[in-house]
């Protein structure tokens, strides 16, 4: 019998530990999936996104999307495209703005979705399959990963991290 984690714990220390985890998590992730980031302004959100974004492959700069609420990336990995789309949606007046922008296209079987500040669009933004929550503890981050739906538990089954970096 196989165990699937639906949730994992762990302190990250300094910028170390949120690149390994975004290291680990690309690793991890496939075409479907959604994940939702949580935290306070400057708790690593953008920057565990451009960790997974760079381990994945992409070459460029990874800037958040604060301003054009969502920034697409067409990754080649293992000779296939793989197309990721980082959401920030800190700046969104309502959930009826997210409606407008026709994001909900996004979430698709093809496409990974990040979302930061999910909030902002509750009650319209599609459910995560892996929700990340991400608090400012001393020199670090305390990191918390919780799988809500099948894709995301067999995500974070094969996650390999060490959370002691």
């Amino acid at each position: 019998m196989t165990f699937m984690p639906s949730h994992l714990t762990a302190h990250l220390h300094e910028e170390a530990g949120t690149l390994a985890l975004g290291a680990a998590l690309a690793r991890a992730i496939t075409p479907g999936l959604t994940i939702h980031l949580h935290g306070d302004l400057g708790a690593g959100k953008t920057a565990l996104t451009r960790a997974m974004l760079h381990a994945l492959g992409h070459d460029g700069h990874v800037k958040s999307p604060t301003y054009t609420l969502a920034e697409p990336y067409a990754i080649d990995v293992d000779g296939r495209t793989l197309h990721v789309i980082h959401f920030d949606l800190y700046r969104m007046a309502g959930a009826e703005e997210f409606l407008d922008a026709g994001f909900r296209d996004h979430f698709n079987d093809r496409n990974i979705c990040i979302v930061e500040w999910p909030e902002k669009a509750d009650g319209v933004l599609p459910p995560p399959d892996i929700r990340i929550a991400l608090t400012v503890a001393g020199e670090g981050r305390d990191v918390e990963l919780q799988a809500l739906s099948d894709q995301g538990a067999a995500c974070l089954n094969r996650l390999n991290f060490a959370p002691n970096l």
